[in-house]
């Protein structure tokens, strides 16, 4: 047997290595790029945290959340059946059964190197986006006539392009009414659970016929139609223009695939013209129209109130977070966290299960902000993320505050649906609920003109940014139009920014790494800065989920 070294024993510090088994290694001691298996982005082992926190991330974020999920497929499913009826669609769809088993991965990505209560709160927002993801799936294979789904329940149940507001389900809940996005989970949610899934259908539509230059979205989208991994849930569908030209063509290609009773729902992108808002309103009630024909459900005000009403105060907590955001250094959501969970509830419109996070991220911020704890203490620069962001990547705010001390604070598209509707009249209501819709992911800044996109100055004012992560969609035509422009205003402000390079869903065209190497650089030679953490500086996870 080997003799220990005493002399590298004497050297050993143990008073230190007790403290960082203790309370984990500070930040620019953890090399948390070591933890890595080459090319898979999957830990050797889990990462420390220190005992408390290392406990709670096993205890109530991993063994918690496995725990729930299989608690939601009860509850959301219907007992039993419920599990059943999701063995079978994960043996049915390709997008199901290539990323259940990536969920906590996920988590793992989006919440490295976090502590303390940013832990917590963060990983609260991840259970509220897993918690809703089951509620569509349940909804889903319940109703799936592809794998014995009940038709009863698929009776009145609509399917609708993932910007369709789920807010169109409201009046019609109480009489067992449902909402189904077709493409949210499919396309959206699996990109960040599993880059690999989504390349399956770009390559599917090309290979049909569809020319490879428009947004990689929509032909993702169009593509799960083509390979025939959309569940048989709804009994009519509602589309509308997502944001630009691509999403119109590929929705005439779902409609040949889907082959259900469609009615379309165009919103304008030029919304500040008042005279169009009537036109979006009956546009509405059109589709509500349609809705009941094929359903045979009823509309209700007073239900619609109900939850447009529990959706208010879910913004005006959102406003509050702002406010803490922008004006504190002890907000505790790190900005993956922030960017999913806003995007998700306010696209899918009032559940109990946000409320339920609300409730305690509130207690998380405001021990925060009344014990004035620095949550992100490593903050070099405050960053505010604009544009549309790299699916495929979600997590590269954790990398790069890891790495370099760039804190995330806000991003464009939680800012998109800052709208509380009235309801003291049906008639305020609907216009209301027009203007929201007009206010969908990717319309209301992206191609709602100019002066919309611009208001990156004054929200970099507001929540007290120094620094402008510029997401570059590398086949969004709309947002191509306006670099220079940026280019200019950047240069005459003599603000920072760093332009990211991506393909939405599609890793192919800039893989992560080269997202990550653009970063480097710009803080080396521009900035003239040093890592926190050098091992992060370079890996590869080209393999990775």
């Amino acid at each position: 047997m080997k003799k220990p070294d005493l002399k590298k024993l004497k050297e050993v510090d143990f008073k230190k290595a007790a403290k960082d088994f203790v309370y984990g290694k500070p930040h620019g001691e953890r090399r948390l790029g070591d933890l890595y298996i080459p090319k898979t982005g999957l830990y050797k082992h889990r990462e420390w945290r220190g005992i408390k926190d290392t406990m709670y991330y096993f205890n109530n974020i991993w063994l918690y959340n496995y725990g729930m999920i299989v608690r939601d497929l009860m509850v959301y499913g219907g007992g039993p059946k419920g599990m059943i009826q999701f063995l079978k669609g994960t043996w049915r769809y390709r997008w199901m059964g290539q990323t259940y088993l990536t969920v906590m991965h996920w988590f793992d990505r989006c919440l490295e190197g976090m502590r303390g209560e940013t832990l917590k709160a963060s990983a609260w927002h991840f259970r509220g986006i897993t918690s809703a993801c089951l509620y569509q799936i349940t909804g889903f294979f319940n109703r799936d006539l592809n794998i014995g789904g009940d038709p009863a329940l698929r009776a009145k149940t609509i399917g609708t392009d993932e910007t369709v507001w789920g807010g169109v389900i409201y009046p019609y809940m109480d009489q067992g009414g449902y909402y189904l996005p077709t493409q949210m989970i499919p396309y959206f949610v699996t990109c960040h659970c599993n880059n690999h899934t989504v390349l399956n259908y770009i390559d599917a539509v090309q290979a049909y016929g569809l020319p490879g230059d428009p947004c990689p979205m929509c032909q993702a989208e169009a593509g799960i139609y083509i390979e025939d991994d959309v569940p048989d849930a709804y009994v009519a569908m509602v589309t509308t223009n997502e944001a630009c030209d691509s999403s119109v063509g590929t929705s005439v290609i779902q409609d040949w695939m889907m082959n259900k009773p469609l009615f379309a729902m165009p919103q304008v992108m030029q919304f500040d013209d008042d005279s169009v808002l009537e036109n979006c309103a009956k546009e509405i009630e059109m589709a509500w129209r349609f809705m009941e024909e094929q359903t045979g459900l009823e509309f209700h005000w007073e239900e619609l109130k109900k939850h447009i009403e529990l959706q208010n105060k879910q913004n005006q907590f959102e406003r509050e977070k702002w406010d803490v955001a922008a004006n504190t250094h002890s907000y505790p959501i790190n900005g993956v966290a922030q960017a999913l969970y806003r995007i998700f509830y306010s696209q899918y419109g009032e559940r109990p299960f946000w409320h339920d996070v609300d409730a305690k991220v509130r207690k998380i911020m405001e021990k925060c902000v009344e014990e004035d704890i620095n949550t992100f203490p490593m903050t070099r620069h405050r960053v505010i993320a604009w544009s549309c962001a790299p699916l495929y990547y979600s997590a590269w705010c954790t990398w790069a505050y890891n790495c370099w001390g760039l804190n995330t604070i806000i991003n464009m598209d939680s800012l998109m649906f800052d709208l509380d509707i009235r309801t003291d009249t049906y008639e305020n209501c609907l216009l209301d609920i027009a203007k929201y819709h007009e206010w969908a992911p990717m319309r209301r800044m992206a191609v709602g003109g100019l002066q919309h996109i611009f208001e990156l100055w004054e929200n970099m004012e507001k929540f007290n940014c120094d620094m402008v992560m510029m997401y570059d969609q590398l086949q969004c035509k709309g947002m191509q139009g306006v670099v220079g422009l940026f280019e200019d205003e950047f240069r005459a402000r003599n603000i920072h920014a760093i332009w990211m390079p991506h393909a939405l869903p599609d890793k192919r065209t800039v893989p992560r790494s080269q997202i990550r190497q653009i970063i480097n650089d710009y803080m080396f030679t521009v900035m003239g800065e040093e890592p926190l953490d050098p091992s992060l500086l370079d890996f590869d996870d080209i393999d990775s989920w």
